[in-house]
């Protein structure tokens, strides 16, 4: 991967946060302090920061409940030699969140994780939030960046009416409007034929997920309500059927 003059290392990150699935959660061991790693599910909050839900069975819980501080490694799963893909390596701190964070917070996850409504109110289960202070991006030669969380993270303080319909918003289409959500990923992101389904919404963008792929839709502008968000679905939906097939 050669530098190039278009390389935009805040959007790259924004990207791989929001299409991660998966990634390695390191944390401190209780009585040592010894860095010990493990293999995490995540999704994301509306901001972009990572969700976990772990189970206080677990090692890795037991140590960030006595030290929240953690990292965690996202990579872009490129086929091939995995280092010439994309991958961060996000600092924070990890927060059990509470009562009515709960709510949110379990709702995207599982929007991103069906599978786990089979576990996810067991009593051992708790959903944390990952705050994050910073990250360190390497995508290829000449491409190694460090990123502030304001440079990644994205700005909801005034999208809360968005935010508020989001659910709605997805579920209208993904009960009524497969065939724009198939459209947005075969002609606007290249992607292959499938059954694609929204898993996310925020103002930057849009989160699709088929057959265990994932994949991001950014949006031309910002939106930060519901009427705005539906025009942009429109207009990108019109603009996908537009577009010649590859």
């Amino acid at each position: 991967m050669q530098p190039t003059s278009n390389f935009n290392p805040s959007h790259l990150a924004k990207s791989l946060l929001r299409r991660s699935r998966q990634g390695a959660l390191a944390t401190l061991m209780v009585d040592s302090g010894d860095p010990y790693c493990s293999l995490v599910n995540i999704a994301s909050d509306a901001d972009g920061s990572p969700i976990l839900l772990i189970s206080r069975l677990a090692v890795h819980t037991k140590n960030v409940v006595a030290d929240p501080r953690v990292s965690l490694m996202l990579d872009e799963r490129a086929p091939g030699d995995p280092l010439e893909g994309a991958r961060i390596m996000l600092l924070g701190k990890a927060e059990e969140a509470g009562t009515e964070q709960r709510k949110v917070l379990r709702r995207r996850y599982l929007n991103a994780h069906p599978s786990a409504e089979n576990y996810a109110d067991f009593a051992d289960f708790s959903f944390f939030l990952l705050r994050p202070s910073g990250l360190h991006l390497v995508a290829g030669f000449g491409r190694i960046v460090d990123l502030k969380a304001e440079q990644f993270l994205t700005d909801v303080s005034d999208a809360g009416r968005l935010l508020e319909a989001e659910q709605g918003a997805m579920d209208h289409m993904n009960a009524d409007h497969r065939d724009a959500l198939g459209l947005y990923a075969t002609r606007l992101l290249a992607a292959e034929q499938a059954d694609w389904r929204c898993t996310g919404c925020d103002p930057d963008g849009l989160d699709l997920a088929a057959d265990g792929k994932t994949l991001r839709l950014d949006f031309p502008e910002r939106v930060t309500s519901p009427d705005a968000l539906r025009k942009m679905l429109v207009r990108l939906a019109d603009e996908a059927r537009a577009k010649p097939h590859a």
